[in-house]
């Protein structure tokens, strides 16, 4: 006869899931005995009470999901289906499955956590008990009072919380609408702000687009005055300038008169070229014609036209004009218009001194000129500014002379410029 298979079931339990080793006595349960745990426990009121307190008292540490979702408790071991188990499983997992539906706590419990559950029922049902002294005292002071005048009171009470009541009301409403004006008040205020925002950024880039034009003003600013001081520098500079120096240097070189470096004269041992002579009395009739406009002098004969190193002088009464340049060589230069042209100067000249010596004692040019000749007064020679019958020693000399009293006139003028604090520009 084949034995009995053999299986190894234990429980766990509900609450620590420590397993469990169950009584042998389990095992001997009928099913009548089982029928009778299975009938519903009717109680009282008054015990109901307290039951469904104890039955509804969980710990924190209570695990919901107890086995596998179908008896309420779990299994360990090797599964087996259903009809399988033992009658011992059987009996057992139907005792459980009875304590479990008669209150909210799964089963089984362990000896631990079940004399942890019932001391926790007992503090529970010593806090019942205080709580039904405390009610019980309540009562008999009732009993005790004057309903009457609790009555007067509790009306007296209800009657000012009614017209504290209305007046919170009151209140209320009050709040209410004011709150309804702060909205309104703060959706105003929110417009006005985001229009301030709009505003701000635009005035933002409107001072970033005028700062940069300042900083570019600024600058134009200080450039100008730079430009200023400088021009005050050199306005200052020319105020101490004199115009007829700084323009035309009248000085010599050896036996030469010149003029801005330009030589005038010609001489055997040292032969000039005739386009710097030109040069040179060009620049000779430019200072003349400079000089007699500053003292507003018109020649009465000749018209002096500066024109580089191709001057001329034009005789107004004759409609004539005389060329104030030569060319060739001085002992085949037989001109007669430039001999008459270099009088005619000398004539001008001749003039302008008289212009100046008038009413003004004490100044007189250095060399007397007359009938085309320059005398010296240490020697009492004269000299003739013709070519004709002529040496050019005599010519370069004559020319020399010519100049010196020229610088002579310009200095008077220079000097009567800074009395009067006048400049003259070409």
């Amino acid at each position: 006869m084949q034995s009995e298979r053999k299986v190894n079931v234990s429980f766990l339990c509900q609450r620590c899931l420590q397993p469990l080793k169950l009584d042998s006595s389990f095992s001997s349960l009928g099913e009548h005995t089982l029928a009778e745990l299975s009938l519903p426990v009717t109680i009282s009121p008054e015990v109901d009470l307290e039951a469904a307190v104890i039955d509804h008292f969980v710990p924190q540490f209570q695990l919901d999901d107890s086995g596998n979702g179908i008896n309420g408790f779990t299994l360990l071991g090797t599964q087996r289906e259903p009809g399988d188990l033992s009658h011992f499983m059987k009996v057992t997992a139907s005792l459980f499955d009875t304590l479990s539906s008669n209150s909210e706590i799964d089963h089984p419990l362990c000896e631990e956590c079940t004399d942890m559950l019932i001391d926790l029922m007992d503090q529970q049902l010593k806090l019942m008990e205080d709580e039904w002294d405390d009610y019980k005292n309540f009562l008999e002071r009732l009993k005790t009072e004057s309903f009457e005048e609790n009555i007067e009171v509790l009306n007296k009470e209800l009657k000012d919380l009614l017209i504290e009541e209305e007046r919170l009301k009151f209140e209320l409403s009050n709040a209410q609408q004011e709150e309804k004006a702060i909205s309104l008040d703060l959706e105003e205020q929110k417009k006005n702000s985001e229009k301030l925002d709009i505003e701000e950024v635009r005035y933002w880039k409107e001072y970033t687009k005028h700062r940069n034009e300042y900083i570019l003003i600024e600058e134009e600013f200080k450039s100008l005055n730079c430009q200023l001081a400088y021009t005050k520098g050199q306005l200052e500079k020319l105020k101490k300038t004199n115009v007829f120096n700084a323009t035309f240097h009248i000085w010599h070189s050896g036996h030469f008169g010149t003029i801005n470096n330009f030589k005038l004269g010609r001489l055997p041992s040292a032969p000039v070229d005739w386009s710097e002579i030109n040069a040179a009395w060009g620049q000779t009739a430019l200072l003349l014609s400079a000089l007699a406009n500053k003292m507003n002098l018109k020649f009465e004969k000749y018209r002096l036209v500066p024109y580089g190193n191709h001057s001329y002088i034009e005789v107004i009464s004759e409609q004539k004009v005389l060329p104030l340049f030569g060319s060739g060589g001085f002992k085949f230069l037989w001109d007669n218009k430039f001999d008459s042209a270099m009088a005619a100067f000398l004539e001008c000249l001749q003039q302008f001194k008289e212009e100046v010596e008038k009413g003004r004692s004490g100044f007189c040019l250095p060399y007397r000129m007359e009938n085309g000749r320059l005398e010296d007064s240490g020697t009492g020679n004269s000299f003739s500014v013709k070519i004709q019958f002529n040496s050019e020693e005599q010519w370069t000399k004559a020319l020399k002379f010519l100049l010196t009293n020229l610088k002579w006139g310009l200095a008077w003028v220079s000097n009567e410029l800074a009395h009067e604090k006048e400049y003259f520009v070409f």
